[in-house]
């Protein structure tokens, strides 16, 4: 069996097995969570009713790849609820909680994790149970046997196990990060779950595109010399751009240094990490607005020194901008929601990532030649408030 193209027997030679199987996995662990989360829909109604009747604020919490998953659903989660919304990692709310967390405020937590045993994730849920003078708790987890799918809370809870295949067993989260994204943006427009069957089942589509027709493209790009690569994306994307940026970084140990910004901002002086050795991969919006400012910087890009290699990663195709890789998802134009995109806009990066492991004469499963970083953290405390 073959997996990105390469036999499993080879893969697990090389260390890469379980990350490219968990790659590969995402668009029919997608369609096996939408019906999972089906199937909770009452339930899950329930608890939202109750909680933003009883609540002012929204905290979209997690650690690492975790906590960039709020990044994309701020948007989404304050538009549908009406309530404010902030994304604060765990490991924020840990180290200055009275910072974040306010007694007089009801608060609803959403909080994400893949293995649910990150010493901050509990913590924060602790955390924010002895400052809030009211507050709900919705997890949504990959390891139904971690600690926070059995941490016993004083407050209204509720938790979303998700299928176990999507507790990634690769040190880098793919599979875990796509698919608890898709749950965030399924429970943020709930009320209208009955038709998002379309642009789940497109988005399904578009990552098996990705997975099946690019990913030999992906690897010939992985060969190319770059040092530095730089993601870019807005609204829901900004949350994929950094994602994106942790990936390759990831992956690469290091190799690869990265950055992320949004389009608007990569002009206020980010921009001059570009020099002759980066990759510069942009996430292009449907959304006609914005796409005048993505637009105009990809143009601007023309000034000063010039990068190595331009990557556009779009729904329907891009018609006036030139680049060397330009990798078209639509054959129809725009089909779905800015937000949904971002579900399947992240496997650019984890291709990426992928094959310049690989290139470099790492183990995709353990990057980490030193041990620096692992699958779950190790090595923190967490202190009494008082």
């Amino acid at each position: 069996m073959k997996y990105l193209g390469i036999e499993a027997s080879d893969l697990v030679k090389s260390g890469g097995i379980h990350t490219a199987r968990e790659i590969c996995q995402q668009p029919e662990l997608w369609k096996k969570t939408f019906e999972e989360i089906k199937h909770q829909e009452v339930a899950i109604a329930q608890f939202m009713d109750e909680a933003l009747g009883n609540t002012k604020r929204i905290i979209l919490a997690g650690a690492g790849t975790s906590a960039f998953i709020g990044l994309s659903l701020r948007g989404v989660f304050q538009r549908h609820s009406g309530i404010a919304t902030d994304c604060i990692a765990t490991t924020d709310i840990v180290s200055h909680p009275k910072d974040y967390l306010t007694p007089e405020i009801p608060t609803l937590l959403v909080s994400f994790a893949r293995s649910g045993n990150s010493p901050e994730s509990v913590a924060a849920i602790a955390l924010a149970d002895e400052i809030c003078h009211t507050c709900y708790h919705l997890i949504i987890t990959c390891n139904a046997e971690g600690k926070l799918a059995h941490y016993s809370s004083k407050s209204r809870h509720y938790i979303i196990n998700l299928p176990p295949e999507s507790n990634d067993q690769s040190l880098a989260m793919t599979s875990s990060y796509s698919t608890m994204l898709l749950v965030g943006l399924l429970i943020a427009k709930r009320k209208d779950l009955k038709t998002l069957e379309s642009s789940v089942e497109t988005v399904i589509k578009y990552g098996r595109k990705l997975i099946e027709l690019y990913a030999g493209d992906f690897r010939e790009i992985a060969k190319k010399d770059f040092r530095r690569a730089v993601f870019l994306g807005s609204g829901p994307f900004f949350g994929t751009a950094t994602e994106s940026h942790l990936k390759l970084q990831e992956f690469t140990d290091g190799k690869v240094i990265c950055k992320n910004d949004s389009y608007l901002g990569f002009r206020h002086g980010p921009k001059a990490v570009v020099d002759e050795t980066t990759l510069v991969v942009y996430l292009l919006t449907n959304n006609a607005y914005a796409y005048h400012y993505e637009r105009d910087l990809i143009l601007a890009m023309k000034k000063g020194t010039p990068p190595l290699l331009e990557i556009g990663i779009s729904e329907s195709e891009i018609k006036d901008i030139t680049l060397q890789h330009a990798f078209q998802l639509s054959e129809n134009g725009k089909s779905v929601e800015e937000e949904f995109l971002a579900v399947c806009y992240i496997i650019p990066a984890q291709l990426l990532g992928f094959f310049k492991s690989l290139a470099s004469g790492l183990m995709p499963d353990a990057p980490s030649a030193t041990g620096a970083i692992t699958r779950v953290v190790e090595g923190v405390n967490i202190y009494s408030l008082t």
